[in-house]
């Protein structure tokens, strides 16, 4: 082994020990919490509570009502529907996969509602 390697060998010990030295002296900086102190409830933090109990409200309905989404044209069996097209129809809406197929449902609504899985029983 020679000289330069030697130093080498050398230097890098004496860095790492002294990197295991800051490591060992700054130690875990870890910080406690502080203690919470209970709070009055505000008019607040009441109305963010029915916020956001109203909103867990609403992704629930919104849930149960994917689960009977309409995915397919009453009209044309099997085609795939397109959202912005639609009626309102007692009260709910009916997709179509174009604009041709509302006035045939119109024509005979009936025929197509046991398609519908928006108007099955529960």
């Amino acid at each position: 082994m020679n000289t330069t390697s030697k130093y080498l060998i050398t230097i890098s010990l004496v860095t790492g020990l002294l990197l295991i030295a800051a490591i060992t002296i700054s130690g875990c900086k870890k910080s406690e919490p502080e203690p919470s102190t209970p709070a009055m409830p505000t008019m607040e933090k009441a109305s963010e509570t029915a916020a956001k109990t109203a909103k867990v409200t609403e992704e629930t309905m919104d849930k149960a009502t994917e689960a009977i989404e309409q995915t397919t044209c009453p009209v044309m069996d099997g085609n795939k529907i397109d959202k912005n097209v639609f009626i309102e129809y007692e009260g709910k809406k009916v997709y179509f996969c174009c604009p041709d197929c509302i006035e045939k449902f119109k024509a005979d609504p009936e025929k197509y509602i046991a398609k519908l899985p928006q108007f099955q029983e529960k």
